[in-house]
C-alpha cells in the first residue's frame, strides 16, 4: 500500500472508546482490537487507526503526527490546536447530548457565584480554558491542574471545574453546579496540511458523511406497512405531516405499500394509530445510516 494513500485516523481512547467504536460500527467502518492495543485493525486498507486520549488528539492533528482524528471542543480549545473542524458528531460516552465543564462546590459551601471564588483555588484538568472564563468574568483565582478523581478534591479546594453530561456523579458527591465554563461536542478534525491533499481531503469527508449520517440514524426507525386504497387517505393523516411517505403499488391493485422514516420517540405512538387507521402487515426495523 503506498504511504500516500493511507489515512492516519486517532480515535479517542477512554471514556469515548467504546461509542466511538460504535459509531463507526454502525457507519459501516469495523474497529477491532480497540481495547487491547494502540495500533487498533478497521477494515479499510487506507485507513490507519491510532487509540490516543482525546487530550491529547489536538495536538497530534495539529502537529502532523495524525492526518485526522476525533476529540472534543473543550480540548481543541484548551490547547488552542490549530486545525481544519471538519464536522461535529453530537454523540458522548452514555448520551447524544453536550458534554458540559462546570464550577461546582460542596453542597456546604457558601460559594453561590463565581464571584465569590476571587482569591480561592480551583482544580480542573482543563487549565486553559479555565482561566480564560476566570479572566472574562474579571475574576482573579488560582487555578491548579488535578490528576483526576477531581470531584474528591472539592473539598480540598474551594471549586473544582469537572466534566459532566449528566450531573449524576455531581450529585452522588453532594455537590452543586454554580455556573456552566464550557459546552462541549465531538468534533472530527483534520490536519491542514492533510486537508489539502485531493486523496486525504476526500476519505477526511466520507468519513464525515458516512459518521453523521449513523449518528443521525441513532434516534429514526423505517417503517413499513400494507394499506387498502379506501383507507390511504386516513393513515396518511395519521402520519407525522413533515414527513414524506413512499407509497408503492402491489401485485393486488386493492393495496399499497407505504414505507416512511420517523423519530424513533413517536413509533409506539404512532404504530397503534396507524393500525386503527387501517394498515396492516406494519414492520419497524432500525437505521444505520440517514443521509440528508
Amino acid at each position: 500500500m503506498d504511504a500516500a494513500r493511507v489515512l492516519r485516523l486517532g480515535v479517542p481512547a477512554g471514556s469515548l472508546q467504546k461509542a466511538t467504536v460504535e459509531l463507526f460500527d454502525k457507519a459501516g467502518f469495523h474497529i477491532s482490537d480497540s481495547k487491547r492495543s494502540y495500533l487498533p485493525a478497521i477494515d479499510d486498507e487506507e485507513i490507519e487507526a491510532v487509540c490516543l486520549r482525546a487530550q491529547e488528539m489536538g495536538r497530534y492533528v495539529s502537529d502532523g503526527v495524525l492526518d485526522a482524528g476525533i476529540t472534543g471542543f473543550d480540548w481543541i480549545r484548551e490547547y488552542n490546536c490549530d486545525v481544519v473542524e471538519v464536522c461535529e458528531l453530537p454523540y458522548s460516552k452514555a448520551t447524544s447530548n453536550p458534554t458540559r465543564w462546570v464550577l461546582a462546590v460542596p453542597n456546604e459551601s457558601k460559594v453561590v457565584k463565581p464571584e465569590d471564588l476571587a482569591g480561592g483555588i480551583i482544580a480542573t484538568e482543563l487549565v486553559g480554558v479555565t482561566k480564560k472564563y476566570l479572566a472574562d468574568k474579571h475574576i482573579e483565582a488560582k487555578v491548579e491542574f488535578s490528576w483526576g478523581a477531581t470531584e474528591v478534591k472539592a473539598r480540598l479546594v474551594d471549586a473544582i471545574v469537572e466534566l459532566t453530561e449528566t450531573g449524576t456523579s455531581l450529585r452522588a458527591n453532594n455537590l452543586r453546579i454554580i455556573d456552566t465554563v464550557i459546552v462541549s461536542t465531538t468534533r472530527l478534525i483534520a490536519n491542514k496540511q492533510a486537508w489539502q491533499n485531493e486523496f486525504k481531503r476526500e476519505k477526511i469527508e466520507n468519513l464525515s458523511i458516512l459518521l453523521k449520517a449513523a449518528i443521525e440514524a441513532r434516534s429514526k426507525v423505517g417503517l413499513k406497512m400494507n394499506v387498502k386504497r379506501a383507507d390511504l387517505d386516513s393513515v396518511l393523516k395519521v402520519l407525522p405531516a413533515e414527513k414524506s411517505p413512499t407509497v408503492s403499488g402491489l401485485a393486488d391493485s386493492e393495496y399499497v405499500a407505504i414505507e416512511v422514516i420517523v423519530d424513533e420517540r413517536v413509533e409506539r405512538a404512532l404504530v397503534p394509530a396507524l393500525k386503527r387507521a387501517g394498515a396492516s402487515g406494519i414492520i419497524t426495523y432500525p437505521l444505520n445510516k440517514v443521509i440528508h
